[in-house]
């Protein structure tokens, strides 16, 4: 596999790498062990921006030096080292938010906000698995396989939360998706298939999120009590008279 395609560099801008920092990186797991002139000549960088990467890449654990007759070579550590860093990211961020939240407003507001984009998709997908449990399930209208298509790589790691937390869902999906749906704790029943939605809907606590799965994607988060209810009862009702 070729470590310079888009595909990892794109991933690795997820994880917070800026382009030299990839560069850099990815240069070094090729070349091993290195002194500092051959990975910015191998980046095609200029020395002053492959020191600085290589600082950043030396702070996160994920590359060391080596001083050897008094020159410096950078030594790449297995990659595994990005996963140990995200790690000790999130213990800090455990660790302080219940401070935080000490200091969070708990009452309860009505408000509509938009996200915009697959981060902000990612956002309000995340709050439902912060606010559901296995007594506090949530409810999707318009499935329509957008979710695990368009975004491959948090589909399962949701997946995987969701099972871990032993969230429930119930699931109303078109007739002809209804063999593509295979998630445990989710209870699927069918709309006719004619039925098709480029929104998914989902009902969770007091909020609704709307998912609009266009070319610029993005969601409608709505807080409100009441019209969270009147959301659900829309959902029992069509629940009700679908098909098992």
């Amino acid at each position: 596999m070729d470590i310079f395609s888009d595909t990892i560099f794109r991933d690795l801008e997820k994880l917070n790498f800026s382009i030299n920092e990839s560069k850099v990186y990815l240069t070094l797991i090729r070349l091993g062990p290195s002194l500092a002139g051959i990975i910015a000549k191998e980046a095609r960088l200029d020395r002053s921006s492959t020191y600085n990467a290589l600082e950043t890449l030396t702070k996160r654990g994920i590359v060391t030096t080596i001083h050897e007759n008094k020159r410096n070579i950078f030594v790449p550590e297995d990659p595994k080292k990005i996963i140990d860093y995200y790690q000790e990211k999130e213990e800090i961020a455990k660790k302080i938010i219940p401070k935080l939240r000490e200091n969070f407003s708990t009452k309860k507001k009505s408000s509509v906000k938009l996200f915009q984009g697959y981060k902000g998709i990612k956002t309000i997908l995340q709050d439902i698995l912060d606010s559901c449990d296995n007594k506090n399930p949530f409810y999707v209208m318009g499935s329509e396989g957008y979710f695990s298509e368009k975004m491959p790589y948090f589909a399962p790691v949701f997946k995987k939360r969701k099972e871990m937390k032993k969230i429930k869902s119930k699931v109303l999906v078109r007739k002809k998706r209804e063999n593509k749906s295979n998630w445990k704790l989710s209870e699927y029943r069918t709309t006719p298939s004619e039925v098709i939605s480029e929104a998914t809907v989902n009902i969770y606590g007091d909020k609704i999120a709307i998912l609009i799965w266009d070319d610029n994607p993005k969601a409608i988060l709505i807080e409100n009590k009441s019209v969270a209810k009147t959301f659900e009862n829309y959902f029992n009702f069509m629940w009700k008279n679908s098909k098992d």
